[in-house]
């Protein structure tokens, strides 16, 4: 059954899932470039993102050098963006 409140979940959830990606793209590119994380899209790059990566780096074992919870977060991204259909 379609109605318009679950086109508008379904178009809010793809948004929600890209912004995401690229949020998360751009914390890594700019880890690389600065990983201090100074200057406003430092912060805002480093704010945006934590509140996902936090929890995942509770339950990942230290991997050394890397981290790898970025990539256990574009996992999760890829599955919820399967599941809602965004292309």
């Amino acid at each position: 059954i379609y109605s318009p409140a679950v086109g508008f979940l379904a178009v809010f959830l793809r948004f929600l899932v890209l912004a995401l990606y690229v949020v998360l793209l751009g914390r890594v590119l700019y880890s690389w470039i600065n990983p201090r994380f100074e200057g406003p899209l430092g912060r805002f790059l480093f704010e945006a993102t934590a509140p996902i990566l936090r929890p995942i780096r509770r339950v990942l074992p230290q991997g050394g050098p890397i981290d790898w919870s970025p990539l256990i977060a574009f996992l999760v991204l890829s599955v919820i963006a399967g599941l809602v259909g965004v292309r």
